[in-house]
């Protein structure tokens, strides 16, 4: 979705705010489609004191396996991105803006790369998620089990065996 944001870029403090959904169904991270439905995306663009912000809220379901337990879960994302942009660059190299020659930005583009390079490392069903027994494999969130936690590396089972004696 095209944004066009020449009245804030020659109007100083003006606003532009606009909505959209984007389809990500289609997205495959590591074999896994992960979100579940249409993300809502409100951009608001402003002009204050010559200098343009784009400012983008989005909220999506995440869908995906919890990387300690392995149990699936949805989180419903508020992710809140913030962007500064130009009409020109003076250094091509620069991140810290976006270019707008024209006065549009493509909205959805935008969008989907704050998404991506926003997703977590590692997915955890929640904080605190204690993962799956080493030994008989029981899922710990749901209750302990009846093994012994007090494993020994097996490189010094003989050691142990002498301090038993």
């Amino acid at each position: 979705m095209l944004f066009d944001l020449k009245s804030v870029f020659l109007v100083e403090g003006s606003e532009q705010r606009e909505s959209c959904m984007l389809d990500l169904s289609a997205v495959d991270i590591d074999g896994v489609f992960p979100f579940t439905s249409p993300v809502e995306v409100t951009a608001v663009a402003r002009n204050r004191t010559g200098l343009v912000t784009l400012s983008l809220c989005c909220c999506y379901d995440y869908s995906r396996c919890c990387d300690r337990c392995g149990e699936a879960f949805i989180k419903r994302e508020q992710k809140r991105f913030e962007h500064r942009l130009v009409q020109t660059l003076a250094d091509e190299g620069n991140d810290d803006y976006i270019e707008t020659p024209d006065f549009t930005v493509e909205l959805e583009e935008i969008a989907v790369s704050d998404i991506l390079l926003d997703l977590p490392q590692k997915n955890l069903c929640r904080e605190d998620c204690r993962g799956l027994c080493q030994i008989c494999g029981q899922n710990l969130n749901n209750g302990s089990c009846s093994c012994e936690q007090k494993a020994v590396d097996p490189r010094l089972a003989i050691l142990k065996q002498l301090m038993d004696e």
